[in-house]
């Protein structure tokens, strides 16, 4: 498919209330450039059922323009519905390039639209930028296991498509709503959604971990030894009002459960605040958290990776440093 404009465009996913998903107004910041970079208009896209709340955060959030499919086939996420909506916006307006948030869903619908519109998907990016050679879209994306970053470019296909990890980038500071809105016309027909969700179950048995939603994470690793080894962690997390996260290798011993996990095959978080104990920084981590806007480092090793990312470092013993933290904390706060 030919491109018909330089626009770029965000897919902005939408919560059961109408309202946007994170990842989605987060997307609009690189958005932003990348749409400069390119010549054309930042164009957030909105599809669900009673979406006027998720139109506003994109049009307060940077977005020049606003397209949305509002209609009761789209109350649920399917396939069938969201891909054949997508491909029509698509095929109408022509855009050079689409981000999508890996999400469940964004990657589920990512590459059946990147199928049907016969042309490239780049999975799960932890980067966004413009190649100054072709001027396509340069995505970054942890390749082998993480063990290096591939830069891949779209050069023959349009629109380019990829899909960008929630938390990787931070949301653009709300203002006030310039964009133009426009609602399209658009239906399909609910006989032929394949799929219907019957029962929504929470993960790990009713505990819900959000992180890429806090600002603070206390995260443990390798070196806390045991899930009893957890013990000073979360205290220092409620000391903090953290949440509490985990490296692959605490997961992988069965420490603690897998929402709590951050990194490549965990979740990509930027608060403001990630203190990492015991955690060696291994690429696969830091791929996770090197976003963080300050980041602390409690480690014995002194020559551990994780101290090349770290603002700040201490060298010593987690369960002697961690609950020496935690008081001084409580003695601040009273």
């Amino acid at each position: 498919m030919e491109a018909k404009t330089k626009d770029l465009w965000v897919f902005v996913e939408t919560k059961e209330d109408g309202s946007a998903k994170n990842v989605g107004i987060e997307l609009l910041n690189p958005g932003r450039e990348l749409a400069d970079k390119q010549g054309g208009k930042l164009v957030a896209v909105v599809i669900g059922s009673g979406v006027a709340a998720a139109v506003e955060d994109a049009a307060t959030h940077g977005a020049d323009q606003v397209l949305y499919i509002d209609g009761p086939e789209f109350a649920q996420y399917s396939t069938d519905a969201y891909v054949a909506a997508l491909y029509h916006l698509i095929d109408t307006y022509g855009p050079t390039t689409m981000l999508i948030g890996a999400t469940p869903n964004g990657r589920d619908m990512g590459p059946r639209l990147s199928s049907r519109l016969q042309t490239g998907l780049t999975a799960d990016c932890t980067g966004l930028a413009i190649d100054e050679e072709t001027g396509c879209v340069a995505w970054t994306r942890p390749a082998f296991g993480g063990n290096l970053m591939a830069t891949i470019l779209c050069t023959d296909h349009r629109p380019q498509l990829g899909t960008v990890r929630p938390g990787v980038f931070k949301k653009p500071a709300a203002g006030e709503a310039k964009a133009e809105t426009v609602k399209v016309d658009y239906s399909f027909p609910a006989e032929n959604i394949r799929t219907e969700i019957l029962e929504v179950i929470k993960e790990t048995a009713g505990e819900l971990v959000d992180l890429e939603g806090a600002d603070i994470i206390v995260s443990g690793g390798r070196g806390v030894g045991s899930a009893e080894g957890f013990a000073p962690i979360r205290e220092l997390a409620e000391a903090l009002g953290a949440t509490v996260g985990a490296s692959r290798a605490a997961v992988d011993a069965g420490w603690i459960s897998h929402s709590h996990q951050v990194g490549q095959t965990g979740k990509t978080v930027g608060p403001k605040l990630y203190i990492a104990c015991g955690i060696s920084g291994a690429i696969q981590h830091l791929a996770g958290m090197s976003s963080s806007d300050v980041i602390v480092a409690i480690n014995k090793d002194a020559d551990a990776p994780i101290f090349g990312v770290a603002d700040y470092g201490i060298v010593g013993n987690l369960f002697e440093v961690v609950p020496a933290l935690t008081a001084e904390i409580k003695k601040l706060k009273g």
